[in-house]
């Protein structure tokens, strides 16, 4: 979801990714369902692996599953900012159908609000310090 929403609000101004350290071979159902609900295209979404992106050197890894708080990045990521964004992962929830729709809204309503804030940041003006902390604080807020 959050590769989908970034890339659609960002309308080009970053790329994101998304992948995993066990990807489960296809992307949950409602995530493109709802998705879809708002409009954001899921066009090219897949369930991969990091290692496909071992040729990628991204500015920032912004890991966001709340099981994946403690994982460490491969090497590979270099020097880039790494933080985590804990986000609950609504697809590992029970309940009804509305609780369910209702959970993944509302997170996707948080990556919408700090992907936003993203678009907002002078990243051309920030040292890497400063980057680090204004992009950790956009979670907190």
């Amino acid at each position: 979801m959050s590769e989908a929403i970034t890339n659609h609000l960002s309308q080009g101004n970053l790329k994101a990714y998304s992948a995993g350290s066990q990807p489960v071979g296809e992307v949950h159902p409602l995530s493109i369902k709802y998705l879809q609900a708002r409009g954001i295209s899921t066009q090219g979404l897949k369930s991969q692996s990091w290692d496909e992106f071992e040729s990628i050197n991204p500015d920032v890894v912004v890991t966001v599953c709340d099981s994946a708080a403690n994982e460490s990045c491969p090497v590979w990521f270099g020097q880039c900012i790494k933080i985590h964004w804990g986000l609950p992962d609504p697809s590992k929830l029970e309940g009804t159908e509305d609780e369910i729709r209702n959970a993944f809204f509302a997170v996707m309503d948080t990556i919408e609000v700090r992907t936003k804030k993203i678009l907002a940041v002078d990243f051309e003006h920030m040292n890497k310090a400063d980057l680090k902390r204004t992009l950790i604080s956009i979670s907190e807020e």
